[in-house]
């Protein structure tokens, strides 16, 4: 097998082969902790513009299961895992995660001593980098690695049109930031029509679909990039209509309402972040997927900080007078299902009106 290299832009160089689309990408390097899921990972558009590592030493151990994912959203930059299973067995198994990655065009990298390579990113921060062939890229191709920037990945991830699935008499609307359709999908599961709008439909437009809750969905990039979405989100607010805000749709809500967002000096990704409620003393294992957090310093006039992650304290839900918003993932599938309550206490906020 050919040897491979991710470099990042410090220099540092870690060597394994490819498993995956045979050409060079450049992306922002970020680990996620789950141990499975690997199929929603790469299909999941908040990855846009990122080279994924994986933690976890063994992955694709149930092979390619289509039913588990969306090929039309997988859009990261790169994928990278120590070691990708050859003989994977699953009764659902229709090939190769391998194969997989080919078929869908992804740059994949195996063979990698991801431990030394997570251990990098934790001490020094998130960096990008690029996977080549070449293991002594030149200074101008260098030079575009560390000016790599990801922009506009809202308006790339988001749909472009309006959607509507489902068949009930109530209607939830979903503002789409580049959510993965599992939102969507909870609702529709619990008898719901849901009318999913482009990210930035005006807030008007919104309305006019009559929804009883208003979702402001995960998404992908920075939140300081989504002014006009913002915008339309303080009006959304406004109307007295339950919200639910997600991942960066919550990030979304907060700076509508005069918050501030920073980066992570290395997110926070997998299936096992521990989140503890600010007014009780139970803790929730959730899924996560994001780069920036909402300043716990400048908490939004008239929200209530709800939860804080458990290893850093950092902010992961508001309560606003007629809204919720989390950091974390209630729907999320693959993950641990701790607190879907948040979906249903949503739900039960919209019967009220």
């Amino acid at each position: 097998m050919d040897k491979v290299y991710l470099i990042l832009e410090n220099g540092d160089k870690f060597e394994g082969y490819g498993v995956g689309a045979d050409r060079e990408t450049i992306g922002e390097v970020v680990f996620t902790t789950s141990m499975g899921g690997y199929l929603e990972t790469v299909a999941d558009p908040t990855y846009r513009g990122q080279i994924v590592v994986q933690t976890f030493p063994l992955i694709g151990n149930y092979g390619d299961i289509p039913e588990d994912y969306d090929e039309k959203s997988i859009c990261l930059s790169g994928y990278v895992c120590r070691e990708i299973c050859d003989a994977p067995s699953n009764f659902r198994c229709n090939g190769k995660f391998e194969d997989m990655l080919k078929r869908c065009g992804v740059v994949a990298l195996a063979g990698v001593d991801t431990r030394h390579l997570t251990k990098t990113i934790r001490e020094n921060g998130v960096m990008n980098g690029i996977i080549t062939k070449n293991p002594d890229p030149d200074a101008a191709t260098m030079k575009k690695v560390r000016e790599f920037r990801i922009t506009g990945a809202v308006a790339a991830s988001s749909c472009k049109k309006v959607e509507t699935f489902g068949e009930g008499d109530k209607n939830i609307a979903v503002v789409d930031y580049g959510e993965s359709g599992n939102l969507v999908a909870e609702f529709v599961k619990r008898g719901f029509k849901v009318t999913r709008f482009p990210h930035d439909t005006k807030a008007e437009d919104v309305l006019e679909s009559k929804p009883c809750g208003i979702v402001l969905s995960n998404g992908a990039g920075d939140p300081e990039e989504c002014k006009a979405e913002a915008a339309e989100a303080d009006k959304l607010l406004k109307s007295g209509i339950p919200m639910l805000a997600v991942s960066l749709g919550h990030q979304i809500l907060a700076l509508s309402q005069g918050g501030k967002t920073y980066k992570l000096k290395y997110g926070h990704r997998g299936g096992n972040q521990p989140v503890k409620e600010t007014f009780g003393d139970r803790i929730f294992i959730t899924s996560q997927n994001h780069g920036y957090a909402v300043d716990n310093n400048v908490i939004p006039a008239g929200a209530k900080l709800l939860y804080v992650n458990a290893n850093d304290g950092t902010c992961e839900g508001l309560e606003y007078k007629n809204a919720v918003s989390v950091q974390f993932h209630p729907e999320e599938c693959g993950g641990p299902l701790d607190t879907q309550f948040i979906i249903d206490n949503f739900i039960a906020k919209t019967e009220e009106k």
